[in-house]
């Protein structure tokens, strides 16, 4: 089995961020501490739950790009409600954190299940109006540290041995995520909407269903990283996670997940976070210009994309065979 995940796409990729890993070790010895170690995954920690999310849209053919819009509006609300009520709850504001990133989430799936509408032109839209409504709700004005209680600055910053809460978060988000599409009919569902619809739909799958529920796990889990983002940033204003859905969808293109659905696994979609987690955390040590991370991350993107559109190309398939009249053998033709 170990053999085998390291012949693996996500063995490869594991070899290629451990290999970062430690050439960056070798330049700054600091760098692969133990802290500084728990300190990278931490920082990746909403980057992996975004891209877990992503992952069950991608499987569907289909695509959310208001995930990150979805993560302003959602961190701003809850930051606005610490500030006027903060001796809430923090059990109750997770709550509303989750169940406003659920609705905003459950628009597009519906428009998609519903009204067949593309993923990709109803994200665009939402992701604009999400955006602005956070502009309306807090009239362009920040919420910063010392408006937010200390509960609510503090819960992702509390540590249970040694590692923050909001890194166990991920971790659990991870476990529940492995268990979901490894174990379960409905993980396998996602599977089988996304890689042949018309065979999932005989099979007694309702296809736009699947993807209703994909946006809503998506939009549930950016409602919960926007009270993480905040919270751990200690401020919530208009363009939090501004562009942030590109890095997320790039964790799961990286991870080897198809873009055309039905293909890729939850390890996969946590090793490709990892992988721009170490580069973000990486590239200021070696001196290189945070500018070009952007540049960086999409030639790793474009170069995932090759690699998952010639790994994954069906094989010609022959048809039909006939006579050729000019040797009189026979030759095939194949699509």
């Amino acid at each position: 089995m170990l053999k085998r995940f390291i012949h693996s796409r996500e063995g490869i990729l594991s070899l290629i961020v451990l290999a970062m890993f430690f050439c960056v070790g070798a330049i700054s010895p600091d760098f692969i501490s133990l802290s500084n170690s728990i300190g990278i995954f931490n920082d990746t920690a909403i980057l992996i739950m975004l891209a877990l999310g992503q992952m069950l849209v991608i499987l569907t053919r289909c695509i959310d790009l208001s995930v990150a819009a979805n993560v302003a509006f959602t961190g701003m609300l809850v930051a606005m409600v610490n500030q006027a009520f903060p001796d809430i709850n923090m059990a109750l504001l997770i709550f509303l954190s989750l169940i406003v990133g659920a609705f905003l989430g459950a628009i597009n799936g519906m428009f998609v299940w519903l009204l067949k509408v593309p993923s990709i032109v109803i994200t665009l839209g939402t992701m604009s109006i999400y955006r602005g409504a956070t502009f309306l709700l807090s009239d362009g004005a920040w919420v910063n540290s010392h408006q937010m209680s200390e509960s609510f600055i503090g819960l992702p910053r509390f540590e249970i041995l040694s590692i923050p809460v909001l890194g166990w978060t991920a971790i659990a988000a991870i476990i529940l995520a492995f268990w979901t599409m490894t174990f379960s009919v409905w993980g396998r569902n996602f599977y089988s909407a996304g890689g042949n619809p018309m065979a999932a739909f005989y099979s007694g799958v309702n296809v736009g269903k699947v993807q209703f529920y994909g946006f809503l796990v998506s939009g549930t889990l950016a409602g919960l990283c926007g009270y993480f983002w905040v919270s751990r940033f200690a401020v919530a204003y208009v363009d939090v996670a501004n562009g942030f859905e590109l890095q997320v969808i790039a964790a799961c293109v990286i991870g080897g997940v198809s873009i055309v659905g039905g293909l890729g696994t939850v390890i996969g979609c946590v090793i490709g976070a990892l992988f721009i987690g170490v580069v973000n955390n990486a590239l200021p040590i070696i001196g290189v210009s945070p500018f070009w991370q952007m540049a960086i991350s999409g030639t790793v993107i474009i170069i995932a994309v090759i690699v998952n559109a010639s790994s994954n190309r069906d094989k010609a398939r022959i048809i039909l065979r006939k006579p050729d009249q000019s040797s009189g053998s026979v030759s095939t033709q194949s699509h």
